[in-house]
């Protein structure tokens, strides 16, 4: 691929015919060290028990653009910064943009290439967002106005009793949960693994605020999205994902999504494992509205505008995307994984990454200031500038 270019980054280097040397403990997941980091990303599948999204039939092209961006600056902190600095300063394994369904940039690094597989993480939640609305465009889910308990009944009695799949999809439960990655005994980090343990778990949480009121990022409750859609298609979220999406739309490579322990369903809050191209193509779908080339829908008329429309919670979030001004939404991932779609501009920008910490620091800072300056950069081409 004529984009495709390796950039040295502060990422450690691993052969990937290494990547066993370096796999860090499954019990600390959150806490790996870098190398461990790059070896244990795009190696999920053998490290957590997981199910196979398939790929198959004619593959969705993504040719070079005639116009590739090459020589993009940015400004951070007062310094002017480059391509390269952003991979190597953001902590960047993998970056592609896509515009009018082109690759306008696409790079890799610390052992990466185009064929790696990488953890998705929180990105997973925006994919289950789709799958609920193809689960309700189906007729599987009659209204997301329903009931939690509706579908998963092992919750009534508890403080699910009066919250609704919108109130779910906005993480807007009113239900105790404290998502602090860094603190070992927060909530996400004693999760028990098991769907039957986190039942339990959340079963016995109180609650903090009126449903659909206030918004608290939650991802054991994006699990129970998860568990709510299998519940009502019958089947597992990878076997729908593949043949709702990832097979029809043109996916290229298989996917694995890290479930709740051997033969268990599909982790909703988490963890799809794909490549950085099958990253950018499920930013294609959401921008097709859900819509395969052949015309046929797969989501509901107006659910992306329903998803990414701002929650009464959350101006800043809605069906289980993040949302930026002039229409921008995004799948976000910990350590800094990113689907960021333009809608305005017909463009993608997707990223594998493998940040020091869980959240916040440098590397999101670079990032958007990073994606401000190729949104500029576009604008001024198109213009003429």
């Amino acid at each position: 691929m004529a984009l495709a270019g390796a950039v040295h980054a502060e990422l450690p280097y691993v052969a990937p015919e290494d990547d066993a040397e370096h796999f860090g403990d499954p019990a600390r997941f959150l806490f790996w060290e870098p190398d461990e980091k790059v070896a244990g990303f795009r190696n999920i599948a053998s490290i957590y028990p997981t199910r196979r999204i398939a790929a198959g039939g004619p593959v969705l092209a993504l040719p070079d653009s005639e116009t590739p961006v090459n020589d993009l600056t940015y400004t951070f902190e007062g310094e002017s910064l480059s391509i390269d600095d952003y991979m190597s300063r953001g902590h960047v394994v993998g970056l592609i943009a896509v515009q009018d369904g082109k690759v306008v940039l696409e790079r890799y690094a610390a052992g990466n290439d185009a064929a790696s597989p990488w953890v998705s993480f929180s990105v997973a939640k925006s994919v289950v967002s789709m799958l609920a609305g193809a689960a309700l465009l189906d007729g599987y889910i009659a209204s997301v106005d329903e009931p939690v308990t509706a579908y998963l009944p092992r919750l009534k009695g508890s403080a699910y009793d009066d919250v609704t799949i919108e109130n779910l999809l906005q993480m807007a439960s009113g239900v105790q949960w404290n998502e602090d990655y860094a603190d070992p005994e927060s909530d996400v980090n004693t999760t028990p693994l098991t769907l039957v343990g986190m039942y339990g778990m959340l079963s016995g949480k109180g609650r903090v605020g009126t449903a659909g009121e206030v918004f608290n990022y939650n991802t054991a409750e994006t699990n129970l999205v998860g568990a709510l859609v299998r519940a009502a298609i019958g089947n597992n979220l990878a076997t729908y994902l593949t043949h709702k999406v990832w097979q029809p739309f043109g996916m290229e490579a298989d996917a694995y999504w890290m479930t709740h322990g051997p033969g268990g369903g599909e982790l909703g809050g988490c963890c799809i494992n794909a490549t950085l191209r099958d990253y950018a193509r499920i930013g294609l779908f959401a921008l097709a509205d859900g819509v395969l080339a052949d015309g046929t829908r797969i989501l509901p008329e107006g659910w992306m505008q329903a998803s990414t429309a701002a929650s009464k919670g959350s101006d800043q979030y809605g069906y289980l995307w993040w949302l930026w001004p002039e229409g921008q939404y995004r799948a976000l991932g910990i350590f800094g994984q990113t689907i960021a779609v333009y809608p305005d501009r017909n463009l993608v920008v997707a990223t594998h990454g493998a940040a020091p910490t869980a959240v916040g620091g440098e590397p999101p800072r670079h990032r958007e200031a990073f994606l401000a300056a190729l949104a500029a950069h576009l604008d001024a081409r198109a213009a003429g500038e």
